[in-house]
């Protein structure tokens, strides 16, 4: 199923949105949209999905998702009423990565919060005390006049940054966006592997691309991104496999074609690692949530 693009309208004179949804209002579905998305969910609990993750929610549940990344959130029908006692009620902001400018993004001090908007793009749970932190920033944030509405958002951004206490959602290859690293060498492999996943990629060919023997760019790669590179291109891989299958009328064999397998055996064999579930349990559990 195709994700629908939506628009936010911010009040006017207003860079970006802040707004409490009650009840029915908090329904929605699958969809994407331009603008980044921090969400607490004040009283609620349900199932959403995100990317090609799938997972429970409740009250005092905080994420951020980055811009483009099509989500769904299925509450519980209790809280989706128009009984004011017992609905609902979730906080949201809503900006534009481009909302602070490209020069106060490119400042020294604020690569953090770059990054973590690049990061965001698969989706983010806050864990610990920072979601309940963000929490109370964001109740603060709806009565706060503009300037400090702004504040407010970047010291939410500050605290994420700071605290590292969260966990990463979609799969790494779903959105084909990688996050940014600060090596030269790295975002070139990605890149490559990115525009080349679909066909059978060698650790040969990626190792001559950046001019390194086989050893010495395995060792270098796991040193950087914690990872094989034989895994990184899997998880690609079966990352775009998944949008795939949720998105487009393609049968399992199809799609693993697309994504380089050229035997379904193997491709469903992968898909199993990642997602524990094969690709034709994975399309229908998905399409059933966004079809219920």
């Amino acid at each position: 199923m195709k994700p629908i693009l939506k628009k936010s309208i911010p009040e006017v004179e207003s860079s970006f949105v802040v707004r409490k949804d009650r009840g029915v209002k908090m329904k929605n579905e699958w969809h994407y949209h331009s603008e980044c998305e921090l969400l607490y969910i004040k009283k609620s609990c349900g199932i959403w999905l995100i990317g090609d993750y799938k997972g429970h929610f409740e009250s005092g549940d905080v994420i951020l998702l980055g811009a483009g990344i099509a989500h769904s959130f299925r509450h519980e029908n209790r809280y989706i009423t128009e009984e004011e006692t017992v609905q609902g009620e979730a906080l949201v902001s809503l900006f534009l990565p481009e909302l602070f400018g490209e020069s106060f993004l490119n400042l020294p001090e604020i690569k953090e919060i770059k990054n973590l908007l690049e990061v965001s793009k698969r989706g983010i749970k806050m864990k610990g005390m920072t979601k309940e932190k963000v929490g109370v920033i964001m109740e603060e944030m709806l009565e706060a006049g503009k300037g400090r509405k702004l504040i407010n958002l970047l010291n939410i951004l500050q605290l994420i940054t700071e605290r590292n206490e969260y966990e990463i959602l979609a799969t790494e290859g779903y959105s084909c966006k990688n996050e940014k690293i600060n090596n030269d060498r790295i975002s070139l492999i990605i890149e490559y592997t990115f525009y080349n996943y679909h066909r059978q990629i060698t650790i040969e060919e990626v190792a001559a691309l950046v001019s390194m023997s086989i050893n010495s760019f395995c060792r270098f790669f796991k040193s950087k991104t914690k990872k094989t590179y034989i895994q990184f291109l899997m998880e690609i891989r079966i990352g775009q496999a998944c949008k795939l299958l949720i998105e487009d009328d393609m049968n399992s064999a199809e799609v693993g074609y697309v994504c380089g397998y050229n035997s379904i055996s193997h491709f469903n064999h992968q898909f199993k690692i990642i997602k524990n579930k094969s690709p034709l349990e994975f399309k229908r559990s998905y399409l059933n949530l966004l079809n219920a």
